[in-house]
């Protein structure tokens, strides 16, 4: 058989860094990613995605933002849908589980809400037992899994473990972490497939257990394993085959740039706009610059990165608290060298300068004369 391997799909999911109009699109891009997955399933001739955990970010979402989830996986009668809590979404009482099924399940979609082993729906070729790890907190301690081991299912039957947690092989701290699981439960449990979900990577905790990973990539730190596929698992052979598929919309990077004049702007501009050339709009980059720019470069850098290309992306986040502006000859010349102005810019440049003359914040001193220079050659240009 084959079935679709996904998780931590975090809806509701909030990211501060962004503002109101970014926010709403990445949240609903998390909902989108669902018909992805169902797309993947039944171009793939899978006919059940297990998803382990995570379903939603928080304990305490809206009746609307379950039931868009819900209607995602509506629009796929011919997929069934299993479902199990998550360390963000436990099944605490009285909690989001309980409210979803008084809302009601479409007859597809399965919420597993209890440790009990039952046979896969939707796994029609041969006899397959589900065997679902739950959590009905947070942080458990103890290894939500270790159930599995005795539990009883027909001779000659698959066994595949849901289940969300931490593999212990990691590098996690037994002493300090929430949800371990043993790195070898999928043997000592017999298991032929173990899907699991907690890493927001797709990678290998084993032969026969894999993090999906989720996916629609949502860090910037989190490098070429930052999500973004689910796994197509396939149990034909002795060994399971898990593919990852791509599934996300959204690409995520982290840039830094040494910046000392206009090539280095112009090479990072580049730089930027050939993450994705056919729709930027796809891209969220959080760049790091620092060096010293002259002022009217600092200008240009605004400009074209922060403003150009700012446009373009779907969100630019910029730190460039060690980028200076410094005043170079060229720039304090459209100023003249005598003048009301001239002695304002000597002033400002002797306070944002070596030290030689007391300043509170050369800081403020620096921006001021990047301001004026500024004005006065823009003022300039117009006239």
């Amino acid at each position: 058989m084959r079935f679709v391997h996904t998780s931590d799909w975090q809806i509701g999911k909030s990211f501060r860094f962004a503002d109101d109009d970014t926010l709403a699109v990445l949240q609903n891009e998390r909902l989108e990613a669902i018909g992805r997955i169902g797309l993947l399933a039944r171009t793939q001739g899978a006919r059940v995605v297990l998803v382990a955990g995570d379903v939603w970010d928080n304990p305490g979402p809206s009746d609307k933002t379950l039931r868009q989830t819900l209607e995602r996986m509506r629009r796929f009668p011919d997929l069934h849908w299993h479902l199990i809590p998550g360390n963000h979404d436990p099944n605490l009482p009285g909690g989001l589980w309980e409210r979803l099924l008084r809302l009601g399940l479409p007859d597809t979609v399965h919420a597993h809400l209890s440790p009990q082993p039952v046979p896969l729906e939707g796994a029609s070729d041969r006899e397959v037992w589900l065997l679902p790890a739950v959590l009905d907190r947070r942080h458990a301690f103890g290894d939500p899994t270790a159930g599995m081991d005795e539990v009883a299912t027909p001779e000659g039957a698959l066994r595949i473990g849901l289940a969300h947690g931490s593999v212990r092989s990691f590098g996690s701290d037994p002493s300090a972490a929430h949800n371990l699981i043993a790195a070898d439960r999928a043997t000592r449990s017999g298991l032929a497939h173990l899907a699991l979900g907690d890493w927001h990577g797709m990678v290998a905790a084993g032969e026969r257990s894999w993090y999906s990973g989720t996916p629609e990539p949502d860090g910037f730190d989190r490098g070429g394993d930052g999500g973004g596929s689910a796994l197509l698992v396939s149990l034909e052979g002795a060994v399971p085959v898990a593919t990852p598929h791509p599934v996300g919309r959204f690409v995520w990077r982290r840039e830094s740039a040494m910046l000392t004049g206009r090539a280095d702007i112009d090479a990072l501009e580049e730089r930027l706009r050939g993450i994705d050339r056919d729709d930027p709009s796809r891209v969220l980059a959080w760049l790091i610059v620092e060096g010293a720019l002259g002022l009217e470069d600092h200008a240009i850098f605004r400009d074209r990165i922060e403003d150009g290309v700012g446009s373009a992306l779907r969100a630019l986040r910029i730190d460039a608290s060690r980028l200076q502006p410094v005043a170079t000859p060229d720039d304090l010349a459209v100023l003249g060298t005598a003048g009301a102005l001239r002695d304002a810019a000597d002033r400002l440049a002797a306070l944002a300068g070596d030290g030689s003359e007391a300043a509170s914040d050369p800081d403020i001193a620096r921006a001021a004369l990047q301001r004026l220079v500024y004005m006065i050659a823009r003022e300039g240009a117009s006239s």
